[in-house]
C-alpha cells in the first residue's frame, strides 16, 4: 500500500515538473473555435420491385467555443446548434434533430487537484417539435417551451486531455407558456404552474478519447437529481464517434440517452450514421 501511495505520489510531481518546464502558450487571450457540418443520409428507387421508398436524412450542426484561461482562472464557453429533418415519400418531412445548447463554466485554481467552479447551461429547442402518430403530428414543446436553465456551483477536475468532471449544488428551472406537462405540478390540480424550480446536486463529465489517428470519441454525460426526490435523476448521456475520411467528409455515429421521468417513465434513445461534411472556421 505505501508502494501504491508513494508511486502515486512520484507520478504527481513529475507531471507537475514537465507542466511547469513547458509553458502555456494559451494564457491570457481568447481561444474561439467554430465548426460547422452538414450530415446527409439518402436513398432513392426507380422501376424497383422489392419494396422500399425514397427518403432524404439531413442534418445542420454548428458549434463554438470560447476560452479565457490566465494562470488562476479559465472561463468556458459552449454554444451548440442542432436542427435536422427526414423526408420518406409516403409520410412527408418529420423533424429528427431540434436542439440548443449553451454552456458557460468559470473556474478557479487554488492549488489543489480539484478547482472551485460556478456554471449555468441553458437548454431547449430551435423551433417548434412534433410527436409523429396515426393520426398525424401533435405539437409537444417549441423554442424555450420547455426550456431549462441550471446553474450550478461546487468543484471541478480539469488537469487531463481525456476527462473533465465537475460536481456541484444545482438550481434547475423549468420554463414552459403552452406546454405545461413539463412544469405543471401534479400535486395542485386546481393550478397549472409555467415554472417549476428545482435545487439538487448536478455532476457533468466531459470525454474526448482518440481511437485511433483518424478516428474519435466525444461523449458529455450530465446527471441531476432534486433533494425532494434524491431517488431519481436525470439522466442525459450524448456521444459521438466520427471517422475522418478526409479534412472535411468523415462518418458520424450518434448515440444520445435522456431519462428524465417527466417527459417520460422509460429511457429515451436515438442513434444515427450519417456521412457528414464538416468544415473548421476558426
Amino acid at each position: 500500500m505505501k508502494i501504491l501511495v508513494f508511486s502515486l505520489l512520484f507520478a504527481l510531481i513529475t507531471l507537475s515538473i514537465n507542466a511547469q518546464d513547458q509553458p502555456d502558450t494559451t494564457l491570457n487571450r481568447w481561444m474561439p473555435g467554430v465548426v460547422a457540418g452538414l450530415n446527409i443520409s439518402q436513398i432513392a428507387f426507380s422501376n424497383w420491385t422489392q419494396g422500399g421508398e425514397n427518403s432524404l436524412t439531413w442534418t445542420i450542426t454548428g458549434k463554438f467555443n470560447a476560452m479565457y484561461k490566465t494562470e488562476k482562472w479559465e472561463f468556458k464557453n459552449e454554444l451548440k446548434a442542432v436542427y435536422g429533418q427526414t423526408k420518406i415519400a409516403s409520410d412527408g418531412v418529420k423533424v429528427t434533430d431540434n436542439e440548443l445548447f449553451m454552456e458557460t463554466v468559470f473556474s478557479y485554481n487554488i492549488g489543489w487537484v480539484v478547482d472551485p467552479f460556478i456554471g449555468n447551461n441553458i437548454l431547449t429547442q430551435i423551433s417548434t417539435g412534433y410527436d409523429y402518430t396515426d393520426a398525424g403530428k401533435i405539437e409537444i414543446a417549441d423554442f424555450f417551451d420547455p426550456g431549462y436553465i441550471t446553474q450550478s456551483i461546487g468543484f471541478t477536475y480539469g488537469q487531463s486531455k481525456i476527462v473533465q468532471t465537475r460536481l456541484g449544488l444545482a438550481f434547475k428551472e423549468t420554463i414552459t407558456s403552452s406546454f405545461t406537462m413539463y412544469s405543471d405540478d401534479p400535486d395542485t390540480p386546481d393550478k397549472i404552474e409555467t415554472f417549476k424550480f428545482e435545487t439538487g446536486i448536478e455532476s457533468v463529465t466531459d470525454l474526448k478519447i482518440p481511437i485511433d489517428e483518424n478516428t474519435a470519441l466525444v461523449s458529455k454525460l450530465g446527471l441531476f437529481s432534486a433533494f425532494d426526490r434524491f431517488d431519481v435523476w436525470d439522466i442525459r448521456w450524448d456521444n459521438l464517434i466520427t471517422a475522418k475520411i478526409n479534412k472535411w467528409l468523415n462518418v458520424n455515429l450518434t448515440y444520445l440517452l435522456i431519462y428524465d421521468k417527466v417527459q417520460s417513465p422509460t429511457a429515451q434513445m436515438k442513434q444515427g450514421l450519417q456521412l457528414g461534411i464538416t468544415y473548421t472556421i476558426l
